[in-house]
């Protein structure tokens, strides 16, 4: 019997499903819109997208969603495990299927069973209304004797035209570095092994075809939605078949499935896109659709760390939220310093108790002024991490990971709370929530500043990566449900848990602890590829970075940080009046258009004149945008050329005028916009573009066109 195809499309994405009843579903076509086709008409397309005969085996060999050893396929399997050196390499064969459709999301699901290993694989396929892809996979043993699970990851086949690789890399204070290699037969496989997602993630892993840049091109990339240890990788074998694909990692041992236990995978979500940008809306478009999605406006931020550091004072601090509350800052956020014993980095993590010694009338007079000023109040917590020199490390040694009978290394002075034990699950849990409800605290930062090094329970030794990753997401779900309301933020090190995963439980990411401009023009600039700008934390600092030294006029920092989720981090007591009434201008002016930055579609330039680098927010219905023009270099040739602003509405007139706290005299040699009186059609702004002002390395302009 020929077997079920099924063809799911949504804004501008065609998935094509094949869908027998004796082998796994698997993916014929996941790229461009197809158009409507009939049943004849898509029976006549899967028959060209099956896989041909070649020389390796006399039965074509097919690939499902999860790729099988058994069907002859010589590449990564999909799924790696054992009972006891048995069953090694199961043949789903009984296949059942459901659809359901609703919400803007259509999805495939699929039962498949071994009957003679006794495992049954649960698949899920969705395809959203953003033309964003998600699937994950599932495994249930049920046989009397335990399975234990290496592997189960997910694959998707991209076409011939894709010859590129791209994703990212990079390091603590320096994420998301793009870096782009060609496709080869083999296996460009990212692990991450750090416990946690890492700065050096991959973050979306796509393949390209060797023209594709931010508008142009065509993109197929995933992303692993888990906060702990996951891999993705791409990979073409000697038939020139080429899969993108991922998961979970799991270390040895981790998962071994007793008679009726099951094993959900994460969520893996693919992206295709004309150029990245719309691979980007469809995350974006996905994200801002969630009902977990946090309101607009994003409050204005003013957090402690780069302002105080460990030196807590009550004075101090609250001249620090006068201060912001006269300039216009909605939330005020108590970083790292406030709680027992914890002077510096070296003790104090675990001990959740506000230090007497430092607040002799604990918190609240602080909150009680904060709230006083109609601003929200918010506190940091790592509640993951342990300091060797703290209470709750000497009183529970068992609670910290560890491979049996030794400690891993220190990092930043700390060890990882074993949050899978229950008893410490429910210690964590108990202190935040107490705290937070004793100061009916709106906001968490919550911070994870190490990786998981020899992750395991003490008392035996073995692993615990998946359970502490489970554990964790568990936590931050009982905690948004026993307070309503709460926002959190992911930090960990800056912006190493940066996933998908995380964010079903969070309201915003720390994208890096640099808020150096220079380098956040980076950072911003590819954290986009996966989030809208008003998930990601950007805040203005203070004149010299406290990561790099370097030195930043206001305007460049103010800009840099302007289309994110705006905030300061900065000592403001240290500023005159003058100074003062200079960043309160640039908090009004963030205000006034954040509902456009934090609404609107993501625009990033390929094409910025040489030592330039551009990107904007167009709203929805083309009638406004915003474009922030960067000098990161001295070009060789002075003026540079133009300008071109893609994404505008063609039809559509737009006045050009900058944007700025401001009004200045347009300097010798600016271009004739910088008076307001400039005039194109969007069709002219993206063809042929406007000149740019007068600037110097590391400053930046924004422009702000509105429809005539």
């Amino acid at each position: 019997m020929e077997p079920v195809i099924h063809h799911f499309r949504a804004s501008g994405v065609s998935v094509v499903i094949e869908c027998p009843s004796d082998a796994l579903p698997a993916i014929l076509h996941w790229g461009p819109d197809l158009g409507p086709l009939d049943d004849r008409a898509l029976a006549a397309l899967a028959s060209s997208l099956r896989p041909r005969l070649d020389l390796t085996s006399d039965v074509p060999v097919r690939t499902g969603l999860v790729p099988e050893a058994r069907t002859g396929w010589t590449g990564m399997p999909g799924l790696r495990g054992h009972r006891a050196g048995r069953d090694w390499s199961p043949a789903f064969t009984a296949v059942t299927y459901g659809l359901e459709e609703g919400g803007g999301v259509r999805a495939l699901t699929a039962e498949a069973a071994d009957p003679r290993a006794r495992l049954t694989l649960s698949l899920t396929v969705e395809l959203h209304s953003s033309g964003l892809l998600r699937a994950r996979a599932g495994l249930r043993n049920d046989h009397a004797d335990p399975y234990t699970l290496e592997a189960l990851h997910l694959a998707l086949p991209v076409p011939a035209v894709a010859t590129d690789l791209l994703d990212q890399a990079g390091r603590w204070s320096k994420e998301r570095v793009p870096q782009r290699r060609p496709i080869t037969v083999g296996t460009h496989l990212r692990e991450g092994r750090h416990g946690r997602t890492g700065a050096d993630a991959a973050t979306v892993l796509f393949a390209t075809t060797p023209d594709a840049g931010f508008r142009r091109g065509e993109v197929w990339g995933v992303h692993v939605a888990f906060s702990g240890n996951h891999l993705s990788y791409a990979e073409r074998v000697h038939t020139g078949r080429t899969h993108l694909g991922g998961g979970e990692l799991l270390l040895p041992g981790e998962v071994v499935l007793a008679e009726g236990e099951s094993y959900p995978g994460p969520w893996m979500y693919a992206a295709y896109g004309r150029g990245l940008d719309e691979a980007a809306h469809r995350f974006h478009g996905f994200l801002r659709a969630r009902p977990s999605h946090p309101p607009a406006p994003r409050p204005v931020v003013l957090n402690t760390w780069e302002a105080v550091y460990f030196d807590h004072d009550l004075d101090r601090l609250t001249e620090l939220a006068d201060r912001a509350a006269r300039i216009g800052v909605e939330r005020f956020v108590l970083d790292d310093g406030w709680f027992r014993g914890r002077r510096d980095d070296r003790a104090g993590l675990g001990d959740w108790y506000v230090d007497p010694e430092v607040w002799p009338g604990g918190l609240k007079p602080l909150v009680e002024r904060v709230r006083a000023h109609g601003m929200e109040f918010g506190l940091w917590f790592e509640p993951e991490m342990v300091n060797p020199d703290s209470d709750l490390a000497r009183a529970h040694p068992e609670w910290i990971m560890g491979a049996g009978d030794r400690l891993p290394p220190t990092a930043r002075h700390q060890q990882v709370l074993n949050i899978a034990h229950p008893d410490a699950y429910a210690y964590v849990k108990e202190r935040l929530l107490a705290l937070i409800g004793e100061y009916d605290i709106d906001y968490v930062k919550w911070d994870h500043n190490r990786d998981l090094v020899d992750a395991g329970w003490a008392a035996t030794g073995r692993p615990a990566v998946h359970e502490q990753t489970l554990a964790l997401y568990r936590l931050l779900a009982e905690i948004r449900a026993a307070r309503p309301g709460l926002e959190i933020e992911s930090c960990s090190s800056g912006g190493a848990r940066v996933d998908l995963g995380v964010l079903e439980h969070t309201d915003r990411v720390w994208a890096s602890d640099c808020i150096d401009s220079t380098e956040r023009q980076q950072i911003m600039r590819w954290t986009a590829q996966l989030l809208p700008p008003e998930l990601i934390g950007s805040h203005v600092g203070a004149p010299r970075s406290h990561t790099t030294g370097r030195v930043h006029a206001l305007p460049f920092r103010a800009v840099t940080a302007f289309f994110g989720h705006f905030g300061l981090e900065w000592d403001l007591t240290t500023l005159t009046e003058t100074e003062l009434a200079e960043v309160a201008a640039w908090i009004e002016l963030h205000k006034r258009h954040r509902e456009l930055l934090h609404t609107g579609t993501a625009v990033r330039l390929d094409e910025a004149p040489e030592g330039f680098q551009a990107h904007g927010v167009v709203a929805g219905d083309g009638s406004e945008a915003i474009f922030a023009v960067a000098m990161l270099a001295l070009p060789v040739t002075w003026p540079p050329g133009l300008l071109r602003l893609p994404g505008l509405d063609p039809g559509t007139a737009y006045r050009v005028r900058p944007l700025t706290p401001v009004r200045s005299r347009p300097r010798n040699g600016d271009p004739v916009w910088v008076t307001g009186e400039h005039v194109l059609t969007g069709r002219a702004l993206g063809v042929s573009g406007i000149g740019i002002p007068s600037l110097s390395p590391d400053d930046a302009v924004l422009i702000h066109l509105t429809a005539v």
